[in-house]
């Protein structure tokens, strides 16, 4: 019987190329009760589903040691360290190899281009230059590659070590028995080269890990907190749910938490990307790594450590640039079996200069090394996960997350885009504009009632009218009863008297009619943009309330932009057929796209409706009653306010209310995958060119050396563009 499945992450050291990822991958999934193993060449990282009662994370850990590579795993309690701690370590390891290198290198080279008939002492000379370069700096090269001989793969460093290891030996053995040329340079040009385009590929894949780097950063180290009154300096690890902390000016929020106390300008740019300061008073929440720039606040803490807002925003985002994109999985294919194919051509190489053409041994060989040193597959490797590193770390500075590198592909596709009305194209806090007495009562006796009975009441337009009925001062009652029901109002009893409030349907189910003057009324106030609730008492129609829910600042510009760019823009809402109307014209959506009356489930098959003709559609919503509208769309677009970033139902999370944040969603969707797909083109391209010209003798492998090392770097620069494409 299977057990629970669970995830574990782990950070991989060691890896060099696509074979690097393919190796190991097939090592975990390997172990018994590994599900699916997806590695990751960017970010250096292993995502495992596995049996929870088979898989422990030392057999996994075992497994990735074995096939040569060191494992770490990955955990809230235990976080890896810094990308910027990890890059820096690389860097200095790489740098100290390269100048070793560099200086060993250069007089080998200088020597063999002045000397070409260098005499033995010279031969002496050059080989004693040349071992430390080949067996010292080159030593990491060795070790990856016999791992892989142990189990019966290939990798990359398998193609550097037979390259120059061939011209070294037949160097050898030509200093001290055969005579004729040696080739000690090409053997330490390749090596110092290629260790050259590591430097060059750990500066730029640490570039590309900044925005990973900068969230990881906002949260403070230390927090003030408050004991009987008394200020403690702790460390933010230490702070419990439920203590006070007292944030000043300049400082930033250490853990989410809501103000018991003060006031001040909250900078939560950062987090949302929306670059207006936000007032902050008591009772509103803050989240950990906002800026407080103003005032003083006393805060009690809510989420702490891995629970916080921005903790769940850098594991959203560090889950999502461990994922592997669909079109990722040809170069997986490709890489495979890449490396043999190789070695097989390389082979084919030096008999063909050797037998056919009578070349001679010496040129046969050459031009084997060359095919060895040109083919490594580095840059097949990093294209994808690069960008997509880089694509979904620039959305996170944006207040964009992305769940998977899938959903990138799919966003990418859109081409018509569902807005939900409430909380996405208004701001979602409706208010009482006016109240119409329709029995005699007065204006402040009919309010008072309706506000008791939705004092239970979690809908907004509910919680609005008991806000305007307080801040009428008015003294609502708790209702006797209370009933809420979906999608048409509530029921409740006060004072003895029968309350129906809400829809004129809820109302005509429970006997309340309405009259001629109550319809009039209702389509008055609904032409003019107002959602109207009907309020009955004991069976007599009561009167209608006004409410208006503005549109968002930002909407009828985001809506224009979406337009722009080829998108065609609907409007789906369960309010009235006028009420929509009127706000989709405020918003520059035709009456024709604008679905009103519609219910949470219908949301979901007006969105399928537009499937089945052939579109392909982003829904975008409040996360909540629009989860099945979520789901059902090619690409789902949760707003929020960074309260909960981990929304199942959605594929991508906007952290701010900026409507503005869905059209940044979908442009970073589409050059994210026109990177991925120019980095794959160039990095075929590279290979089905440079490896024919190899063979035929057109390139040195000297020249091969330096081309391979360059097309690592050129796939993570290119990448590296999407910081400034969005």
């Amino acid at each position: 019987m299977s057990g629970k499945g669970q995830e574990i992450r782990l950070r991989i050291e060691g890896m060099t190329c696509a074979a690097c990822v393919a190796r190991v991958e097939r090592a975990l999934r390997r172990v018994e009760g590994v599900q699916e193993a997806v590695v990751n060449l960017a970010t250096e990282s292993a995502t495992v589903h596995a049996d929870a009662q088979l898989v422990t994370v030392q057999r996994l850990v075992q497994a990735v040691e074995t096939a040569g590579y060191l494992a770490q795993p990955v955990s809230a309690e235990s976080p890896s360290p810094m990308p910027s701690e990890r890059t820096q370590a690389e860097l200095r390891s790489a740098s100290r190899r390269l100048l070793a290198s560099a200086v060993l290198t250069l007089p080998v080279f200088v020597l063999s281009m002045i000397f070409h008939h260098p005499s033995e002492l010279m031969r002496l000379l050059l080989l004693a230059l040349t071992t430390p370069v080949q067996f010292v700096v080159g030593a990491p090269f060795y070790v990856k590659a016999w791992h892989a001989l142990r189990s019966r793969s290939a990798v990359m460093e398998t193609l550097i070590v037979l390259g120059t290891l061939a011209a070294y030996l037949y160097s050898v053995a030509a200093t001290f028995w055969l005579g004729g040329a040696v080739y000690y340079e090409t053997a330490a040009v390749i090596i110092t080269l290629i260790t050259f385009g590591r430097y060059l590929e750990a500066r730029a894949k640490g570039r590309a890990r900044q925005a990973i780097e900068r969230l990881m950063r906002l949260a403070p180290q230390e927090a003030t907190r408050l004991r009987d009154g008394e200020e403690e300096r702790v460390p933010v690890s230490a702070v419990r749910v439920g203590d006070l902390l007292r944030v000043r000016s300049g400082e930033a929020v250490p853990v989410d938490g809501v103000v018991v106390e003060g006031a001040a300008t909250v900078d939560e740019s950062m987090l949302t990307g929306e670059s207006v300061p936000v007032e902050k008073g008591e009772g509103d929440s803050v989240s950990a790594g906002t800026l407080n720039t103003d005032g003083v606040l006393v805060i009690r803490a809510l989420r702490v450590g891995s629970d916080t807002t921005l903790a769940q925003i850098v594991r959203a985002v560090e889950r999502a640039q461990s994922a592997k994109a669909p079109v990722q999985r040809l170069a997986d294919q490709v890489a495979g079996v890449f490396v043999p194919v190789v070695l097989v051509i390389a082979l084919v190489t030096f008999l063909v200069w050797l037998v056919a053409l009578d070349a001679g041994f010496t040129m046969a060989m050459i031009h084997a090394v060359g095919v060895l040193v040109i083919a490594c597959p580095c840059a097949l490797g990093l294209a994808t996960p690069t960008a997509v590193l880089v694509g979904t770390g620039r959305g996170a500075e944006l207040g964009v997350l992305v769940k998977d590198a899938e959903t990138l592909e799919r966003a990418r596709q859109v081409d018509t885009v569902v807005l939900d009305k409430t909380g996405t194209l208004t701001v979602g806090k409706p208010t009482v504009q006016s109240v119409h007495v329709l029995n005699g009562m007065s204006e402040a006796d009919l309010l008072r009632v309706v506000a008791s009975a939705e004092l239970g009441s979690t809908h907004p337009f509910g919680q609005a009218i008991v806000q305007y009925a307080r801040d009428m001062g008015l003294c609502c009652k708790a209702p006797q009863s209370f009933r809420a029901v979906a999608g048409g109002g509530v029921l409740a009893e006060v004072d003895g008297t029968h309350v129906v409030v809400g829809s004129a349907r809820l109302l005509e189910a429970h006997g309340v009619s309405s009259d001629r003057r109550v319809q009039e009324l209702t389509l008055r106030l609904q032409s003019e943009g107002c959602t109207t609730v009907l309020a009955g008492l004991n069976s007599e129609a009561g009167g209608v309330l006004a409410l208006r829910d503005v549109l968002h600042p930002a909407a009828r510009e985001a809506v224009a932009q979406l337009q722009a760019i080829g998108l065609e823009v609907w409007m789906v809402t369960g309010d009235a057929r006028a009420v929509a109307e009127a706000v989709g014209r405020e918003a520059g959506i035709p009456a024709e796209r604008v679905l009103a009356e519609v219910s949470p489930q219908g949301k979901a098959e007006a969105v399928a409706r537009l499937q089945s003709q052939g579109r392909r559609v982003a829904f975008v919503g409040d996360g909540i009653n629009d989860a099945p509208a979520l789901a059902q769309a090619d690409a789902g677009i949760a707003m929020g306010g960074g309260t909960d970033v981990a929304l199942e139902s959605a594929d991508i999370a906007l952290l701010g209310s900026d409507l503005r944040g869905v059209l940044t969603a979908l442009n970073l969707s589409r050059a994210t995958v026109r990177t991925v797909r120019q980095n794959l083109f160039f990095a075929f391209v590279y290979n089905v060119l440079g490896i024919p010209l190899a063979a035929m003798g057109y390139l040195s492998p000297m020249l091969a050396a330096l081309a391979m090392s360059l097309s690592s770097v050129s796939v993570v620069t290119n990448a590296l563009r999407l910081r400034r494409a969005v």
